[in-house]
């Protein structure tokens, strides 16, 4: 089975294709000869991820799957929430993202904060969402080469390690997003859409 990843995000792209059966074949933008650059003009997670899975379906008529993120930071009032992207800009800089949010928490004593991940799924004329969330704190430095947006700043609840310090593999297992494909993956198992 062919399916869409609507990303642009070689890191999404990366980390997804080590958790996908042998019998989907994960399709990137890039690959579809997609350059386009879809507004994400919702208010929330499930309408971004919702609106670029449409997109891509009308434009191109394949099973496709989005997904939308965001770090919400309880101190914060859940910033930088949808905006986690584009919170220090619109030029979606990560090291600015992180610089703003560190400044942003630097008087913080609740440092705690959660990433949540929303996936649509357009397949066979239907709409199905899969959410994934994983609880943390922020750290007060970078730490970590590995990973990207706030992974050197995200310490997972019982962990001692940023998502950057830890190894891809154990990240997917626990991540926001990894645990949302995960839902993704059983669901087109339960219903025999891979074999």
């Amino acid at each position: 089975m062919k399916l869409v990843f609507a990303t642009h995000n070689p890191n999404k792209l990366k980390e997804l294709q080590k958790l996908v059966p042998a019998s989907i074949e994960l399709i990137s933008l890039e690959t579809l000869g997609c350059h386009d650059n879809i507004p994400e003009t919702k208010n929330t997670l499930e309408g971004n991820a919702r609106l670029k899975a449409d997109f891509i379906t009308n434009k191109y008529k394949l099973p496709c799957f989005a997904d939308d993120t965001g770090l919400l930071v309880n101190a914060l009032h859940g910033e930088p929430g949808v905006y986690s992207a584009r919170y220090a800009g619109p030029e979606n800089n990560a090291q600015a993202n992180m610089a703003k949010l560190l400044t942003n928490l630097k008087d913080a004593t609740d440092r705690t904060a959660f990433f949540k991940t929303v996936i649509a799924l357009n397949l066979n004329g239907e709409t199905h969402i899969f959410e994934g969330k994983i609880d943390g704190e922020i750290t007060k430095a970078q730490h970590g080469e590995q990973g990207f947006g706030y992974d050197p700043i995200f310490k997972p609840m019982g962990y001692d390690q940023t998502f950057s310090q830890l190894p891809l593999s154990e990240k997917n297992q626990i991540s926001h997003r990894g645990r949302a494909f995960q839902k993704l993956i059983a669901y087109l198992k339960d219903t025999n859409v891979t074999r």
